[in-house]
């Protein structure tokens, strides 16, 4: 076994783990970690399908790691807009 297949193997295993906590109640999708998880395991196997050339597999992937950003985006633009205002900072609306 090569580097490449244990570190494919680490990138899915990373997305089950994710799909699996989430399936069994243990981990809600719109949180850091699902994100997080999500976007790791495809980033890293969206970067194996375009090294070799797999596009079909890179499409899923690559959107995959998007369709993650942007969760991981919207939780950061809800928690800022959530979090109480500093004093000396103007308010958010």
């Amino acid at each position: 076994m090569h580097a490449l297949d244990v570190l494919e193997i680490v990138g899915a295993i990373t997305i089950l783990i994710a799909f699996a906590a989430a399936q069994a109640g243990r981990l809600h999708q719109r949180t850091v970690t699902y994100q997080v998880l999500n976007l790791l395991g495809s980033g890293v196997l969206a970067t194996i399908a375009a090294v070799q050339l797999s596009w079909g597999f890179l499409l899923l992937e690559g959107s995959w790691a998007v369709i993650s950003l942007l969760g991981l985006i919207a939780l950061a633009r809800t928690r800022q807009r959530n979090s109480p205002s500093t004093p000396g900072s103007p308010a958010t609306p």
